[in-house]
């Protein structure tokens, strides 16, 4: 019994001593568990604050692009035309290479402040840098002046590419220039073509015969390009003297002095230049846009990857002019652009411009003249005032000479070019604005053709055509743009079956 109770009692103690033995095992296991479950609130914590600023991060981007989306045209989402340039040439190894297809789609660039017109460095006289128009071969482009900046291409059109220029214009029939030099044994007249008294020609602008004449009416009568009886520099000498007057409006008296005064030979601004220039050849007009042929396409292609301009500009520009001067052809000295004035309005632009302006004048950016063939003698691009270190119209007249008048004076030009066949050059009609736009009239970009002694020369000229408000050029394009879209909805529309179709229904 007392054996027994020996017995519980060590069990007891055993059993005792085991509840101590159990309290270390089971405190660290508490102590365990209570760590596991704050480190479990702060991991939902880290998780709830990194969620957060992820959120916020999303509705920055989203806000920046929204942002980016609604303040800028569509135009800013047009990819550089520089790569569509190149694309378009796409010459081979053949004499004439066919242009790469071209969409029927225009595209129209957004000329925002951003855009401008690149512009070939000149870098000095003689520099001579490497151009790639077509694939697997450079072509050698020199610099022959700065002012104007002006370059030659040799090689710039083939042999073959030549001699079909020529037979497209000989079929498509060339006309008399517009402004024939008299012949020999004929006075040159300054008399306008028709004869009108002063008196006639104030009752034809006063539009509601009220005796006196405005702005409006002068303006209206203004949009004849031909000329007949008051040219640009009349109306502008008469509007001239309208707005003189405190009224700013003139009489009968008052525009008898003013119309008077006007009708002086010498006494018009830039008169000389452009009221007696003179030629006498033979021209045409080639179109080279889609359905063209494709040499025209060709060269039209080789033009933008030259001058590196949006292919917009070179598309809506002005046809290719071919000129053919045979014995005894010429041209004066002249400019192919014309100055930027209020009262005057960019011809290719018309469409766009203001109604009321005054007249329209031609506004090209460069010039492209291709030689398509050379003269025996003489037919000389002649550059009278190139590189001149100042510019003034009055030293054109030198010891009674009159240096623009390419008959009497063409050897004393300060650049002249023979004639090579397949060479072209360039030159910027224009200055630059300063911002990547074009500038002012470039007084150095006088030029014209020596008289042919023999042969006959043929030549073409490539326009691109810029208006000296980006804002216009910009209007003008998208006008363009929507007409071609509604023409091609409508060919679409109405487009009959081909041979092609009409063989597989039959």
């Amino acid at each position: 019994m007392e054996a027994a109770q020996e017995h519980f009692m060590e069990q007891e103690e055993s059993d005792g001593s085991d509840k101590p033995s159990s309290s270390p095992y089971n405190s660290p296991f508490r102590s365990t568990r209570l760590h596991i479950q704050r480190s479990n609130v702060c991991s939902r914590a880290y998780f709830v604050v990194v969620m957060v600023f992820f959120h916020v991060y999303i509705l920055n981007v989203i806000a920046l692009l929204l942002y980016v989306h609604y303040n800028n045209g569509p135009g800013d989402l047009v990819s550089s035309d520089g790569a569509s340039s190149s694309a378009l040439v796409s010459e081979g190894g053949s004499s004439l290479p066919h242009p790469a297809p071209a969409s029927r789609e225009l595209h129209v660039e957004d000329y925002s402040q951003s855009f401008s017109l690149p512009r070939i460095e000149g870098i000095r006289v003689g520099h001579v840098q490497q151009v790639s128009l077509v694939p697997e071969r450079t072509h050698e482009m020199k610099t022959l002046s700065l002012k104007p900046l002006l370059f030659e291409i040799p090689g710039f059109l083939s042999e073959e590419e030549c001699r079909v220029v020529v037979q497209l214009a000989q079929l498509k029939g060339l006309m008399e220039s517009q402004a024939p030099a008299p012949s020999q044994g004929q006075e040159e007249s300054n008399q306008p073509l028709l004869s009108l008294s002063t008196e006639e020609v104030f009752s034809l602008l006063d539009l509601n015969q009220d005796g006196l004449l405005q702005k409006q009416e002068i303006v209206s009568h203004s949009r004849s390009r031909d000329g007949t009886w008051l040219s640009p520099d009349n109306l502008r000498q008469i509007l001239t003297g309208l707005e003189g007057r405190p009224t700013e409006m003139l009489n009968l008296e008052d525009f008898r002095r003013v119309y008077d005064v006007s009708q002086r030979p010498g006494q018009q601004r830039s008169g000389k230049l452009w009221s007696q220039f003179r030629q006498r050849s033979k021209h045409t007009w080639l179109f080279q846009g889609l359905g063209s042929h494709h040499v025209l396409q060709t060269l039209r292609n080789r033009v933008i990857s030259l001058t590196r301009l949006p292919s917009a500009l070179v598309q809506l520009s002005e046809p290719l002019q071919v000129i053919r001067y045979e014995h005894g052809d010429f041209s004066n000295a002249h400019h192919d652009s014309s100055p930027s004035q209020s009262e005057t309005i960019c011809a290719h632009t018309r469409l766009a411009g203001n109604t009321s302006a005054l007249t329209e004048v031609s506004c090209r950016y460069l010039t492209v003249s291709f030689y398509l063939s050379s003269a025996e003698e003489g037919g000389e691009t002649t550059f009278p005032v190139a590189d001149n270190r100042t510019y003034e119209e009055q030293a054109l007249v030198q010891d009674g000479t009159d240096l623009t008048d390419t008959q009497e004076t063409c050897g004393r030009g300060n650049l002249r070019i023979k004639p090579t066949p397949g060479m072209a050059l360039l030159w910027y009609n224009h200055l630059s604005d300063g911002r990547g736009w074009m500038g002012e009239l470039d007084e150095y970009s006088l030029h014209g053709d020596c008289p042919v002694r023999r042969g006959v020369k043929w030549v073409a000229n490539s326009w691109v055509n810029v208006d000296p408000d980006y804002q216009m050029q910009a209007r003008y394009q998208r006008l363009v743009a929507q007409r071609h879209r509604a023409k091609s909805t409508m060919e679409e529309h109405y487009q009959p079956l081909s041979h092609s179709d009409l063989h597989q229904d039959l």
